[in-house]
């Protein structure tokens, strides 16, 4: 495992489209591994691929409830809404108000090639909606409601 550099807000991977990963294979493999890494060594809660240069549609999050992985990640259902502050790793200091729904279900695959859904609340509907819109080139600043 490695840690990786973050890339931050002027390069310009954070607003391309991440590719489907067709294979897992050790690449991604290893890529899942570095970023867990990579985020905890940030003290951040969630990563996207292309935060590490990656356009390949890979998160990792971590809200204290335990790692998660997702390849392929989409949201198959939301519910509700709810606002507040968020903050990104690769926008270091940069924070904002962004509505997010109050639960949303995400359907991806886990290391093993295993479909997965996730259903997550508060604050993991945050983190879920937050990293898949990097996997889309969109960041949170794209989102928010009050600076």
């Amino acid at each position: 495992m490695a840690i990786r550099i973050i890339r931050k807000e002027d390069d310009p991977v954070l607003r391309k489209t991440s590719k489907i990963v067709d294979k897992i294979d050790d690449k991604i493999l290893y890529l899942l591994d570095d970023m867990i890494e990579t985020m905890y060594d940030a003290d951040g809660v969630g990563l996207a691929a292309p935060q590490v240069g990656i356009l390949k549609r890979v998160i990792v999050i971590d809200v204290g409830e335990g790692i998660i992985e997702l390849i392929n990640p989409e949201i198959i259902y939301e519910e509700g809404s709810q606002c507040d502050s968020e903050g990104c790793l690769s926008l270091p200091g940069a924070t904002g108000e962004v509505i997010r729904p109050a639960i949303v279900r995400v359907k991806g695959l886990n290391r093993k090639g295993q479909e997965i859904i996730i259903e997550g609340e508060e604050f993991l509907a945050r983190a879920l909606c937050h990293e898949i819109d990097h996997l889309n080139g969109i960041l949170f600043t794209d989102r928010v409601e009050k600076k």
